[in-house]
């Protein structure tokens, strides 16, 4: 059984022809897309929401975690400063 439907191959093609051309444009910022990579996920994402027959995307959301993960991490502590240097105790040795 194949896993992209027709359906899917076709909203590929037209996306990837519409790269060619120069008439593609990205979602959000609405710049010209320059990637074929970034065309043929285009071309899935219409597809996606036309029901078309494509798997889910696996990799992006284990990233997005992983990020998420990483930035509230990170924002916890926002008020404490790192110290400029290394500071280490040291131990006095009573040698007699």
């Amino acid at each position: 059984m194949a896993k992209y439907s027709k359906g899917a191959g076709k909203k590929v093609e037209k996306a990837m022809h519409e790269k060619k051309e120069g008439t593609l444009k990205s979602g959000r910022s609405g710049r010209k897309v320059k990637s074929r990579k970034q065309a043929i996920a285009i071309g899935l994402s219409e597809a996606r929401k036309e029901g078309a027959r494509v798997p889910k995307k696996k990799s992006a959301t284990k990233k997005s975690a992983a990020k998420k993960r990483a930035t509230t991490a990170r924002k916890k502590s926002p008020g404490k400063k790192k110290s400029a240097g290394k500071r280490t105790t040291r131990k006095k040795s009573t040698s007699r």
